[in-house]
C-alpha cells in the first residue's frame, strides 16, 4: 500500500473523501467542480492511466501530485510545478477572535479573494471540503484558510490567501494557526503543500515549526483526445 503522505490523492479518495469523486480500478479523480486532483499509484501501470483517463474523458485535464510520473504516449504534460510537503505536527496552535468561520453566504467572496490572490486551484465546491476560516475588514473578506485534502490522521491547510491590500500584517499565519487548530481538536495533525520556488511563504511556515517532509510534484497532463468512453 502506497504511503499516504507520499500519495495524498489517492489516500483522500479511498479513505475519507471518498464522496468527492469517482474510482476506476487504482486509479481516482475528484469531481472537477471540487478540485481537478486525480491520483495514481506510485507505481502506475498503463491500465491505471486507462483507467484515469476513462474517469477524465478524452482531451480533459487533471492534476496529479506525487512524486511525478512520467505519462504514456498520448498524454500531454501541460504544466509542471516543483512543490513541497510541510508537517505541521510541531506548530503551536491558536484560536483566534478576530477570526470568523465561513459559510455557504460567504461562497462568493471566497470565489473573489481567490481570483484576486491565485492561492491554487478553486472551485465551485471546493469549500464544501472542509472548515474555512476567514478575515473580515469593514464587511470585505481580505483573508482566508481552510482544509482541502483529508488523509487517515492528517488533514492539509490549503487555500491560504491575502489580498494584497492587508498583507504584511500576519493575518495568514493567524489562520494557518487557527485552522490548525480546528485539526487538532478534532484529532488530526495538520499537514500543507506550497510551492518550492514560493521562499517567503516557506519561510513562514518554517517559523511557525513546519518541517519538510518530501518533495512533490504537481503535474498538470492533459488526457488523450481519442480515449474511448466508459
Amino acid at each position: 500500500m502506497d504511503d499516504p503522505m507520499a500519495n495524498p490523492v489517492s489516500a483522500a479518495l479511498h479513505g475519507p473523501l471518498r464522496a468527492f469523486g469517482d474510482r476506476r480500478g487504482r486509479a481516482v479523480r475528484f469531481d472537477p467542480d471540487v478540485s481537478p486532483f486525480a491520483g495514481l499509484p506510485a507505481e502506475p501501470g498503463d491500465q491505471d492511466w486507462a483507467d484515469l483517463a476513462v474517469l477524465a474523458g478524452p482531451g480533459e485535464t487533471v492534476v496529479l501530485a506525487g512524486p511525478g510520473a512520467v505519462p504514456p504516449q498520448g498524454w500531454e504534460v501541460v504544466r509542471a510545478l516543483d512543490g513541497v510537503q510541510m508537517d505541521g505536527a510541531a506548530v503551536t496552535t491558536a484560536t483566534d477572535p478576530g477570526i470568523v468561520e465561513l459559510g455557504v453566504g460567504d461562497r462568493t467572496a471566497m470565489a473573489a479573494l481567490v481570483e484576486r490572490t491565485k492561492p491554487g486551484p478553486w472551485g465551485p465546491r471546493t469549500a464544501e471540503l472542509g472548515t474555512y476560516l476567514g478575515v473580515r475588514r469593514d464587511g470585505e473578506l481580505v483573508a482566508m484558510a481552510g482544509e482541502r485534502l483529508r488523509i487517515p490522521g492528517r488533514t492539509e491547510i490549503s487555500a491560504v490567501c491575502t489580498d494584497p491590500s492587508a498583507r504584511g500584517q500576519g493575518l495568514a499565519e493567524r489562520l494557518v494557526r487557527a485552522v490548525a487548530a480546528r485539526i487538532v481538536a478534532r484529532g488530526d495533525l495538520p499537514m500543507l503543500h506550497a510551492s518550492a520556488v514560493n521562499e517567503p511563504a516557506l519561510r513562514v511556515y518554517r517559523r511557525m515549526g513546519f518541517v519538510l517532509t518530501r518533495p512533490m510534484r504537481f503535474d498538470l497532463l492533459r488526457t488523450p483526445v481519442g480515449t474511448p468512453a466508459g
